[in-house]
């Protein structure tokens, strides 16, 4: 019976030092709300993941890609869907709103006053804190493709790329966490 019990172990063992091989101190996040209170949360967890040396990868898309877009910016030759996603979409980061309680858009400015009297960083802030801590952002391909959305009308991140889905799951199928916000 011990030999039986000793055998399943090591075996189970095997196994756990196989899983822990594929896996990197890495986290990999789908953003893909556009609203304010949930890309907050995204970049305070990144930062902070970051802040602990552990490698992050963000993909934003749908919804996100839209809060990552340069206001200064525009994108050239775009269709008229394209143009209409970018008259309807907020132009970066600085033009989304809460989830809840926007009312009207008081709610959101609510929130700021908050996050600025208590000494919060702002979301334009966040991201380009996330850019200094080497925090990687991948847009999503189809995403942009779908809204009319182009890279040259992006914000000017240092670890920001254009990709598909293929390249998320790769990225998370290697990472500890995985989350999706």
């Amino acid at each position: 019976m011990d030999l039986l019990i000793n055998e399943q172990f090591e075996a189970l063992k095997r196994r756990f030092d196989a899983l822990e091989k594929g896996t990197k101190e890495q986290i990999s996040m789908i953003v893909f709300s556009g609203d304010l209170d949930k890309i907050l949360a995204a970049m305070i967890i990144a930062t902070g993941a970051a802040a602990y040396d552990m490698k992050v990868k963000l993909f934003f898309t749908f919804w996100a890609v839209s809060s990552l877009r340069d206001p200064k910016k525009s994108g050239k030759g775009k269709d008229f869907m394209g143009t209409m996603f970018g008259w309807m979409l907020p132009k970066g980061s600085g033009k989304v709103k809460l989830s809840r309680m926007n009312m009207c858009g008081m709610g959101t400015a609510m929130m700021k006053g908050l996050m600025k009297k208590q000494k919060v960083a702002s979301l334009p802030e966040m991201i380009q804190t996330s850019g200094e801590l080497g925090v990687e952002i991948a847009l999503c391909e189809m995403s942009m493709n779908l809204m009319g959305f182009k890279k040259e009308e992006m914000i000017d991140y240092p670890h920001m790329t254009v990709c598909g889905v293929g390249t998320f799951l790769s990225d998370a199928s290697e990472s500890k966490v995985q989350l999706f916000i």
